[in-house]
């Protein structure tokens, strides 16, 4: 995939708050924090905030809709991704020496394979603005449906359709997937958390502005 920067890679004109389109939605914004496969916060992550393209806000609130019907609530743990923050994984993957979060995130994987296997990629989707990693929540208990394997974790017993988890597991995966597709999304064959809207205003675009919501109102 070629790299095409434009004019409009620090504008974020085309984006908007999550939290001001889905007022009800939950975040937890990993990468803000440092309980994640690195260990530390994210370089660009200034707030810990949700930012998403118009459009696929517009197509999550949907899928929103459709969920809340059912007791569930979408929980999202990202969306857009800066540039910075891409350059800061793979500088993470040159340390051989830091595995400081393996047990957590990657212990059954050699840190490479987390780039080889495709669980990190050079150049994100996140960072196009209209990809979102997110899971689902029931309302009653306020707990997130069991998935079989929580975000984030790389190996294969994460992806969509692998016969390891249990029914239930496979099934709450399938009512996200689902929604998600009906609503305009496409899964990634790794994650079942991960979904990128199918018509993406910025396909060949790759944002480099911090995720913040001051930055929105510049």
């Amino acid at each position: 995939m070629s790299l095409i920067y434009t004019k409009s890679v620090m504008d974020p004109s085309g984006f908007v708050l999550l939290a001001d389109h889905i007022p009800h939605i939950v975040q937890e914004i990993r990468y803000y924090s440092t309980y994640n496969f690195i260990g530390e916060r994210i370089d660009g992550y200034e707030e810990p905030c949700a930012l998403l393209t118009k459009e696929a806000a517009r197509a999550l609130k949907s899928v929103s809709n459709e969920m809340m019907v059912r007791g569930l609530r979408l929980k999202v743990f990202d969306a857009y991704r800066p540039v910075c923050a891409v350059k800061h994984f793979v500088l993470w993957g040159i340390e051989d020496q830091d595995i400081r979060m393996k047990p957590y995130f990657y212990p059954e994987l050699d840190k490479q394979d987390l780039f080889s296997k495709g669980y990190i990629a050079k150049l994100s989707s996140h960072s196009r603005g209209s990809t979102v990693d997110l899971t689902l929540l029931d309302m009653q208990t306020g707990r997130e449906l069991d998935m079989g394997s929580p975000f984030d974790y790389f190996g294969e017993i994460s992806h969509p359709d692998c016969t390891r988890v249990t029914e239930e597991q496979y099934e709450n995966r399938m009512i996200l997937q689902k929604a998600m597709v009906r609503n305009g999304f496409r899964p990634l064959d790794c994650e079942w958390w991960h979904f990128t809207l199918e018509d993406e205003p910025y396909p060949n675009t790759y944002f480099e502005f911090p995720v913040s919501s001051e930055y929105l109102k510049r």
